[in-house]
């Protein structure tokens, strides 16, 4: 749910916790008809998994009780792997499972269209350095990629999505999802915000990858629907998968 108290911004409730080889948490939220503008009465489940010591798994699940309701939930994690104190994220690498994304007008909406980022800044189709082009795209990036739908590279029943690669410890991150995009996003806003440790994190300290449904797809046709009947289950799963190079 978005608006101005999205559900970063309420209080969930721990509804099962799990130890063992695979540790777990499930948080639950019950959003109400009419919050944010939206309708129904919607169940919201987010289970962590620690599938393995360097694998976290996410499932994203929702159930609307009584009316249609768009839902496409995204996970915003900044990610930074070179250490939340070691500056901007300009020298990692990425890998984009995705040829096309979908351009935004001058109020960062997404306009229907599918561009090929072929010969464009938009272009991680091969392990990038983020800060090459990142001066040719305004502020940075924040656009939603068209994830293939087979990547040629599967886990879990996900298809894999991205690779980034911090070239000075060699860290690198993973991600799989079943998500039909995903929003790559290089803090751009980020400005003079109070970390850990007295750190102070500035535009560019980190990089998000939310795979999600497409924004803008409740008014384009041509985008897969996000809204689900009542009684239907929603579900989004991610994989964040942890190695050195």
């Amino acid at each position: 749910s978005g608006g101005n108290k999205g559900f970063d911004k309420v209080v969930w409730d721990v509804v099962e916790q799990k130890d063992g080889e695979q540790p777990s948490i499930i948080f639950k939220y019950e959003s109400s008809d009419g919050e944010e503008g939206y309708p129904g009465d919607v169940t919201v489940t987010a289970t962590y998994t620690l599938a393995s010591t360097n694998t976290l798994r996410l499932d994203m699940e929702a159930v609307p009780k009584n009316k249609p309701t768009p839902i496409s939930l995204a996970q915003h994690t900044y990610w930074n792997l070179g250490g939340h104190k070691s500056g901007n994220i300009l020298d990692h690498l990425v890998q984009l499972s995705a040829s096309r994304i979908t351009p935004v007008d001058e109020n960062s909406i997404p306009t229907g269209e599918l561009l090929p980022v072929k010969g464009t800044p938009f272009d991680f189709t091969s392990e990038k350095k983020v800060g090459i082009s990142i001066g040719e795209v305004g502020i940075g990036y924040d656009h939603n990629y068209v994830l293939l739908e087979y990547s040629g590279q599967e886990k879990s029943g996900l298809n894999h999505a991205a690779k980034v690669k911090e070239p000075s410890s060699g860290r690198v991150l993973n991600l799989w999802t079943d998500a039909p995009g995903v929003q790559f996003y290089t803090a751009n806003y980020v400005n003079g915000v109070a970390g850990k440790e007295g750190a102070v994190y500035g535009k560019h300290s980190g990089l998000c990858l939310e795979t999600q449904g497409f924004p803008n797809a409740i008014n384009q046709p041509n985008f897969p629907s996000i809204v689900v009947q009542p009684g239907e289950k929603y579900k989004h799963s991610m994989l964040f998968e942890f190695s050195v190079e």
